[in-house]
């Protein structure tokens, strides 16, 4: 059964819980998701799904990732004949917030630009801005400082998006300076604010 499977329509309001999306993509701080899906764990009432695109795949061990992972394989097998479900959609659905940690430079640029080549991308796109998404960048420092880097990053908050900015620190390919994602504590501290402010909705 699939974790959507339940309409919130038909679930208690005491037992629904706030549903978030992990995005990751194939940036190196990609390592860090089982660290991040963790801690998310670690906040009652929270439930987690992770969509990873298959570069991100690199950098982590699904063995590691507590929750179910999806990714374009997914999409492809789920979907037979015009009766089935799209995944994406499914995902866009069951999600109150999606968090992309980390969002790689190409990624960053796809969204940007509308491009959904891939699962990820895809619910993006598709994305109700009714509900809020946070980002992460992280990429090399001269990535980051590229021109179109920040235009995009721009365009991402014109979107209506909340971007958790990147630090400055050694970078694992030795460079030093801006790029390297916010540190997961951070990115859970922003997680909680937003679902304190859900709660608080929902309670009202």
């Amino acid at each position: 059964m699939e974790p959507w499977a339940s309409s919130p329509a038909t679930t208690p309001q005491v037992e629904r819980k706030f549903h978030v999306l992990v995005g990751v993509t194939g940036s190196v701080a990609a390592l860090k998701l089982p660290l991040l899906v963790s801690r998310l764990l670690d906040i009652p009432g929270l439930e987690v799904i992770v969509v990873t695109t298959e570069r991100a795949k690199h950098f982590y061990s699904p063995q590691d990732v507590p929750v179910s992972l999806y990714s374009d394989t997914d999409e492809w097998e789920m979907w037979k004949r015009r009766s089935d479900p799209v995944l994406h959609i499914e995902l866009r659905r069951w999600a109150d917030l999606m968090l992309v940690a980390p969002l790689d430079a190409n990624t960053l640029g796809k969204v940007a630009s509308g491009i959904c080549d891939n699962l990820l991308t895809c619910v993006i796109r598709a994305w109700d801005h009714n509900k809020p998404l946070l980002f992460c960048p992280a990429m090399n420092t001269a990535m980051w400082e590229h021109p179109v880097t920040a235009q995009q990053v721009g365009q991402l908050k014109a979107f209506g998006y909340t971007e958790v900015p990147c630090v400055a620190k050694k970078l694992v390919c030795g460079d030093q300076g801006l790029g390297a994602m916010a540190e997961v504590e951070t990115i859970v501290e922003k997680v909680k604010e937003v679902f304190s402010q859900h709660h608080g909705i929902q309670q009202s």
